[in-house]
This record gives C-alpha cells, structure tokens and sequence, in this order.
C-alpha cells in the first residue's frame, strides 16, 4: 500500500511544515511498507525512494548514501563524512535548516540519511543497525528507532530477541496520550483494515479460517514537487493571518482564565504558549487539575508570580506540588523580593513518581507583603515543561 503511506506521510509532513519533513514522512512510510514483504534492506531503501519526488534534495540525499554506500562498504565513517560535507556544511543543502551557527541540523534529510546509514551498513544485525544510526548523530532518537523499526519489521515481533522485548511495559501510557501498548495496536490494526479496503484490496479467510489480507500492488504515485525553502501551507489551513491573529489572542486569554482558575491572583510571564503542555489539565501523572507552564526559550524562563500578604502570626509556608515530563527536567528557583530562597532540579532524581513536594517557610516575611516568584527554568532545553498540582499558603 504505497500510495497510502504516502498519503499519511504527506499529511504528517504538512502537519510539520519543516524543511523536507514532507518527504521524510512519505519516505520513512514507504519503507515501512516494503518492510512487510522484503528482507533486502537496499531494496527496501529504494522502494522508500520510489515514493518521493526525485527531483527533491532528499531524495538526492538518499541517492548519495545508497552511493557512497556502493563505494565504501565496508567503511561506514567515510560515508558518514561524505554526507556531513554535503549536507551539514554547505549552505546550499542548509536553506531550511536549524541554527547553522550552533551546527545543530534536525533538517529531515540528514536524518534520513542517518535512517538509511543504519539500515544499509547494519547489514541486518539488530545491535549494528541501532548503534551506527546511534553514532552519526544529531536527531539520534528517532533515527535509530527508524533503523530497527524498518529492519524489525522484516524479522517479526514474534521471532526478535528477547532483549528487545522483555522490558516492554504494556500497560505504561505514551506521553501526552491515552494510549497504552495493547489500545495502541487495537487502533493500528483498526486503520489497517480500513487501509487495506480503501486501497481496493479486501479480507478473506482461509480453509484453516485465518483472516488473509489481499492487498493490490500498486506503483508509488510521488505527491507533487515542493522546494523545502518554499513549502506549501500547512495542512488543511482555513483561516486568513487577521483570523488567525484573533484565535491566539483568544489562546492567551484562555490561558489566562487557566492560570486563574488553578492559582488566583497569579500571574504569569516568558512562556511557551504554542507547547502542547502549556494551561490546564484535567489529569496528568496520576495528579487533578495540573497547571503546565513552559520556557519561553532556552535562556528565559517561565516565572509564575503574586503578591502576599504573610499573616503576622504563626508559621506561614509556601506550599508546592511540582512535577517534570518522564523525559525531560527543569529547575525550580522560589523567589521572595527578588531574593532567592531555593533551587532545586525537578527530574527523575528529586520527583518521586515524576512529583516533588517542596515547602518554603515564609516565616521571615510576616506581617509584610512580599512578591512570590517561581521560575519554570530550562535546564538543557528538552522537554522543561513544568508542572504544578499545587501552589498555596499554609499558616499554621
């Protein structure tokens, strides 16, 4: 079903909008596809090049490593800095890339190339694969995780090692979703079906009463050629830049009624608006009506903040409930007056079940009105998104 992988790949490009993100999703679903009936892993890379437009510089990219893999087989590091001379240093193949002063390059297409790096000179060895997409570098989460995706698939869940298999947890929730292992594959094998049918094929049971999916085989149809310095609009967009311009002054607003409806009278500055986490959640981690905040960047953090009033008699304490993403971690500075009073990592080492408890005398400041800051700081700028179950004075 290679149109259909390219379809869904075209849609998920979009989606993205991203430099040669278009064809690296139909690129990657087109191998897929393959995967299923081939076990040559060359064969399989050229029926993913089959479903991309070949004048595209990805598909140029994925011509060169099946090249220079021809030329160097047995010398995966030669290819490796083939592809960084063409395609990380010169300006030409960096047009729609990310921070060329930083060298940081999470353009598709050299992740693509690392994809196919792995699957050509892995030569079908499950540990070879990952660790040779592993070591080329940049994007090296999804790409090895291509790699052995793509050759997985030609083995079988049923027939890989067990080392690949023992320590899936089927019942952990994949972040931000719903979705465990075994609803995951339930969903899968629902759109799989339908895939099947509207692609023209159908489902049909043997002697033995084994469901049998008869699938047409078709040649690629490759979508219609777009520069990636001059890509098409996003997906299914509808709206003008003034209406666009009124739904995220509404966003904001929204936010807004969501910081106050978690912690009245707090404000908040210098966050990450458009992250996926950012306002209120019904549950997140086991916790109820969660705030998620993010970094505006890198270098600013996201500060909550209010002015309060400290009762003159008692103990009276800053009471938090914190938590990270399970990936990701970030650092909690509590400010009073502009003095600091802690600092703490919020990440797997300090959050117990992914939440931290902190309580912050305020003791000192009685009888006074004093601003409170909390700072959402980044912390190595991946996944730094904040979460907070609780944010309340306490006297005693």
């Amino acid at each position: 079903m290679p149109n259909l992988a390219i379809e869904l790949g075209e849609k998920f490009g979009r989606l993205m909008n991203y430099g040669d993100g278009l064809y690296g999703g139909q690129f990657v679903a087109g191998m897929y596809t393959e995967a299923f009936f081939e076990t040559d892993m060359e064969k399989i890379v050229r029926a993913g090049l089959k479903c991309i437009p070949q004048q595209s510089q990805y598909a140029e990219c994925i011509r060169d490593v099946l090249k220079w893999y021809k030329q160097n087989p047995d010398d995966w590091e030669k290819t490796w800095q083939l592809i960084e001379d063409k395609y990380q240093d010169n300006p030409d193949y960096r047009r729609f890339s990310c921070e060329k002063e930083r060298n940081f390059n999470i353009d598709a297409k050299i992740n693509g190339a690392y994809i196919v790096m792995g699957i050509l000179y892995g030569r079908r060895d499950l540990d070879k694969t990952i660790i040779i997409s592993t070591r080329c570098g940049q994007d090296s989460d999804c790409n090895p995780s291509n790699a052995a995706g793509v050759l997985f698939t030609t083995i079988g869940f049923s027939n890989l090692p067990a080392r690949f298999t023992s320590a899936l947890d089927p019942e952990g929730k994949f972040s931000h979703t719903p979705y465990n292992f075994p609803t995951l594959t339930k969903v899968c094998e629902k759109l799989v079906r339908q895939a099947v049918k509207r692609s023209g094929g159908r489902i049909e049971k043997d002697a033995a009463g084994q469901e049998v999916f008869v699938i047409p085989l078709k040649e690629p149809k490759p979508s219609r050629f777009e520069q990636c310095w001059q890509p098409g609009p996003i997906a299914n967009s509808r709206f003008t830049k003034a209406e666009r311009q009124k739904i995220y002054m509404s966003l904001i607003q929204d936010l807004d009624k969501a910081i106050e409806k978690f912690a009245p009278g707090w404000t908040v500055v210098n966050c990450e608006e458009d992250d996926v986490d950012f306002g209120l959640h019904g549950k997140i981690q086991g916790r109820e009506n969660v705030l998620g905040t993010h970094p505006l960047d890198e270098d600013t953090a996201c500060v909550l903040s209010k002015r309060l009033m400290i009762p003159k008699d008692g103990k009276t304490s800053l009471k938090l409930v914190v938590g990270h993403d399970p990936i990701g971690d970030w650092v909690l500075i509590v400010k009073a007056d502009g003095k600091e009073l802690m600092r703490s990592t919020v990440g797997k080492k300090t959050a117990t079940d992914g939440w931290m408890d902190v309580s912050i005398d305020l003791s000192a400041y009685a009888g006074r009105a004093v601003k409170i800051e909390l700072f959402n700081q980044p912390n190595g700028w991946h996944r730094e998104t904040g979460f907070w179950a609780q944010i309340d004075l306490v006297s005693e």
